[in-house]
């Protein structure tokens, strides 16, 4: 399987509408993605990260042989925290298990640090999310700590972990 993550197309709307119609999915991310999530969510969705900033916004579908199978993307953050970056990403689940987001993990934070003046990129997966937890770790990411009761996902409170990536490293 050949990974790659690349710039979004509009046409690329409805491999993301199939890839976030699950619960499964949707159920590790945060709030505000609308379910079902529709190939018109996934049209608004890429013109946003089409004509967002690209000194703040690193946002790319993560492709195998070509397919579009999910997103992934780095935030810039504000004030003090200008030079550092959010991660959040997604597949699709029948791609889970194979190595697919380490390899894009791996791409996205190659990128951004050659790309911009980010010197470090954190992500905070639930505390249960074992698999992100373990997809950061093999991209070597280095675990900080708990945040604990960090999240409330439908009425429920949850523990995040904290992870990141320094330029450095």
């Amino acid at each position: 399987m050949f990974v790659k993550i690349r710039n979004w197309e509009l046409s690329d709307a409805k491999a993301l509408s199939v890839a976030l119609n699950n619960t499964r999915i949707q159920d590790n991310l945060r709030d505000g993605l609308p379910y079902p999530y529709t190939e018109g969510d996934g049209m608004e969705f890429i013109s946003a990260m089409l004509s967002a900033d690209k000194n703040d916004t690193f946002a790319f579908a993560i492709t195998v042989d070509s397919r579009v199978i999910g997103s992934i993307g780095v935030f810039r953050q504000g004030n003090i925290h200008r030079q550092t970056g959010e991660l959040g990403y997604y597949i699709a689940e029948d791609y889970w298990g194979k190595g697919i987001m380490t390899e894009a993990v791996k791409q996205i934070c190659k990128y951004v640090f050659a790309n911009s003046d980010i010197i470090r990129i954190f992500a905070e997966p639930f505390a249960y999310n074992k698999a992100s937890c373990r997809v950061l770790e093999k991209a070597g990411f280095q675990y900080e700590g708990t945040l604990r009761s960090n999240a409330v996902k439908k009425g429920r409170v949850f523990d995040m972990k904290m992870y990141s990536l320094i330029k450095t490293e």
